[in-house]
């Protein structure tokens, strides 16, 4: 595979790469460090690329298996599972104050979700992956995904009740 063509397959999906490195490492610079060291690893197995169906998917699962070795490795013991993709410009500063706040406690609730629950969140409604394609990555059924998937939106969907409640009802 010449370096045009890897671009041309590799390089539309990279931003799916980080988006997970970020969702699994605490900080933009661990994920960008994951992301590249994926794409060098790509990069250096260029010829046997093309044996695979689908290469964003490969990309997807190196990096989730990066992830959770770099997270279960010694130097990372001060590295914690977080989320903080969400970046708007184009709104009042009142709303983004809001925005953020809303992000903020939807943070802290998936803090508390399982890890499955957590990936399959963040599969299935960040990077909009399908069940069937979510069910490879984490080697699961499509049933257990949706079943997944729907425990942790109730999950959190309960906490920010709890939270908007303020003690009423």
């Amino acid at each position: 595979m010449t370096q045009s063509e890897f671009l041309n397959v590799v390089m539309p999906f990279k931003d799916k790469l980080y988006r997970l490195a970020k969702r699994l490492l605490v900080s933009s610079e661990e994920a960008e460090d994951a992301t590249q060291e994926i794409l060098m690893k790509l990069w250096s197995n260029n010829k046997s690329i093309g044996k695979y169906k689908n290469v964003e998917a490969f990309a997807m699962t190196m990096t989730k298996n990066f992830c959770l070795d770099r997270l279960k490795s010694k130097q990372s013991s001060n590295l914690k599972l977080v989320h903080s993709n969400y970046h708007d410009g184009a709104t009042s500063l009142q709303r983004q104050v809001e925005a953020k706040d809303s992000v903020s406690w939807v943070e802290r609730i998936m803090e508390d979700l399982p890890e499955q629950q957590k990936m399959v969140l963040q599969l299935r409604d960040v990077e909009e992956y399908d069940y069937d394609e979510i069910a490879k990555l984490l080697e699961m059924k499509p049933t257990a995904v949706r079943v997944t998937l729907s425990r942790a939106r109730k999950a959190v969907r309960e906490k920010l009740l709890e939270k908007h409640r303020y003690g009423i009802g």
